[in-house]
């Protein structure tokens, strides 16, 4: 879900807004499970994100907006221990097409 379709539904009402958030994040974890198990990350990261989209339509700030639902459900599921200045120290958007939308996370550690 891009800002777009999440500024409409808070629009709609507040509990479409926080409903559609509520399903995304659970799509999330779902992920960050499947590929993360129970690993804890217990230094401060730079998160890079590799936004896939299948077409040119939507602005990059409309489809990095995201991020927001991804850093709230890797504390959610205790991968990271909070999503605040000391423990993400910034994060990089790079942008790419293919023939299915996607976003890759790498998460790297801060000496």
């Amino acid at each position: 879900m891009g800002l777009n379709e999440y500024t409409n539904q808070n629009r709609r009402n507040r509990y479409a807004g926080a409903s559609a958030k509520k399903k995304e994040q659970e799509y999330i974890i779902g992920c960050i499970k499947e590929q993360l198990g129970n690993i804890k990350i217990n230094k401060p990261v730079k998160a890079y994100f590799t936004w896939i989209e299948e077409n040119k339509r939507r602005d990059y700030d409309n489809i990095a907006f995201a991020k927001k639902f991804i850093l709230d459900a890797l504390v959610q599921v205790g991968t990271l221990k909070n999503d605040n200045r000391k423990i993400i120290t910034g994060f990089e958007d790079k942008f790419e097409y293919a023939n299915k939308s996607k976003v890759l996370v790498e998460l790297k550690e801060e000496f």
